[in-house]
């Protein structure tokens, strides 16, 4: 795979812009491993949900790497996701396998969803882009709101350890076809006060012909277990009822403790 090292070639075209801007690079490097996920789902709505799975809904939805392989396989769904770009790319797919557009320009700590749905997911970290805890709670009462009695929803993120040092840097790569993405993720500063975690983060992008690389920053806010269940307790719809780490293993929960950072949260609709 390439280096993710900025030293070794200084010369590399940079762009610096949202990665959230380019969904063809993002898709590639978010969608490789797509397949532990779906199948986590599915079993953690066999396992924990109060009713059947037809209706799945996913806030935050990006490219629709997951949503638009529930429709293929005859689910019906929906999602949403604040970049145009984003949810232009999504629809294009499903309009390309024959399935109606699903995805739609919202905010995930603001909405109302005209049917309800028996699972909701957000896997991958999207959730701490909500810049406050009332943004936080308000994103939960909607997908509350969204969700049948009974139903689940699926929550991912990284956790901060309250003992140790926590995962400061994460780099991997994907391929598909000729083109190779590969990204470096970093952590500049953690200010556990103020709950906020400036990150980096670099895509370089491989063709035939071309290197080019799309540099970005971000603010997540950080969440310790404890913070994590002050949050939902202000959503007393929501009751969390099981805790997995990023290996996706139905039959192996984990018990959160103070080094305890990547979780899959299952919380389940009253």
């Amino acid at each position: 795979m390439p280096s993710l090292s900025l030293r070794e070639k200084p010369d590399v075209k940079q762009i610096q812009a949202s990665i959230y801007d380019f969904p063809k690079y993002y898709d590639v490097l978010f969608g490789s491993d797509w397949k532990a996920e779906y199948d986590f789902i599915l079993a953690s709505a066999r396992e924990h949900s109060r009713r059947g799975v037809r209706r799945l809904f996913e806030p935050a939805c990006g490219t629709g790497r997951l949503l638009y392989r529930f429709a293929a396989a005859g689910f019906a769904v929906a999602g949403l996701d604040l970049n145009p770009r984003a949810v232009a790319y999504c629809n294009a797919r499903l309009k390309r396998r024959g399935l109606p557009p699903a995805a739609f320009v919202g905010d995930m700590s603001d909405f109302r969803l005209r049917k309800r749905f028996d699972v909701a997911f957000n896997t991958i970290n999207s959730f701490r882009h909500l810049p406050s805890e009332d943004a936080a709670a308000a994103h939960l009462q909607c997908v509350a709101a969204a969700l049948g009695r009974g139903g689940i929803y699926v929550l991912g993120l990284h956790l901060t350890p309250t003992r140790g040092d926590p995962q400061d840097e994460e780099s991997w790569a994907a391929r598909r076809g000729h083109l190779c993405v590969a990204s470096r993720m970093q952590s500049l500063s953690l200010d556990r006060r103020r709950r906020r975690e400036r990150v980096a983060m670099t895509i370089d992008v491989h063709t035939p012909t071309r290197h080019f690389r799309i540099a970005d920053e971000f603010i997540f806010r950080t969440y310790t277990a404890s913070q994590m269940r002050d949050l939902l307790a202000r959503v007393p719809l929501l009751e969390w009822v099981e805790t997995y780490d990023f290996a996706y293993r139905i039959d192996e929960p984990v018990r959160i403790g103070p080094e305890t950072e990547d979780v899959a949260l299952v919380l389940r609709r009253r």
